[in-house]
């Protein structure tokens, strides 16, 4: 919980200096970036995350690896976060920004999981599903192949979660089983 709330209070903070410097396009764009590469490596993560890791050594490797692919306002603040020792939540950071952008510009973000690829129509059909639950008309859907749900499929969007995986029938199923009405508790 409090790595969400941090993230969300910088995030707004970046979100409205990029505001001010008429930047959100490409901040935003940076931290898709960074987002990505931070949840593309572990060893970065926990890199990020490590108390044992000097932070003049973590500044110096957010530099090599994001200072030629991001745009000054957006190095800024990677150096200002990891010299207030805040860097083990960039990627919250990172994350609670896009979905900030994404919201500004009226778009609704899904994250589609299923056990393999989906066809166009039932794409669609998601997809109409989401803009009639929600307040936006468009939306962004992530599509996630996930083998362990087995079949079905799992879609969040906004505060809601539709699960019709066949692994949470199962797991509803073990549950049931576990409470055998024929065998006495003691």
């Amino acid at each position: 919980m409090q790595d969400s709330k941090a993230g969300i209070r910088y995030a707004k903070s970046l979100f409205n200096l990029a505001q001010e410097r008429n930047e959100v396009e490409a901040v935003s764009a940076d931290m898709a970036l960074i987002d990505k590469t931070i949840h593309e490596n572990p060893e970065l993560r926990s890199m990020l995350k490590s108390p044992i890791i000097k932070s003049d050594k973590k500044a110096s490797i957010m530099r090599a690896i994001f200072t030629a692919h991001i745009s000054t306002t957006t190095a800024a603040f990677l150096e200002l976060i990891i010299k207030k020792r805040r860097e083990m939540f960039m990627d919250s950071i990172a994350r609670q920004f896009v979905i900030l952008h994404l919201e500004n510009n009226g778009i609704e973000e899904a994250v589609l999981t299923t056990a393999f690829k989906v066809d166009d129509s039932f794409r669609q059909r998601i997809l109409d599903l989401v803009i009639k639950h929600s307040k936006n008309d468009k939306v962004v859907l992530e599509e996630r192949i996930d083998p362990s749900i087995i079949g079905g499929f799992v879609l969040r969007f906004g505060d809601n979660q539709i699960d019709t995986s066949v692994e949470r029938d199962i797991e509803l199923l073990r549950r049931e089983f576990e409470k055998n009405l024929y065998v006495k508790e003691y």
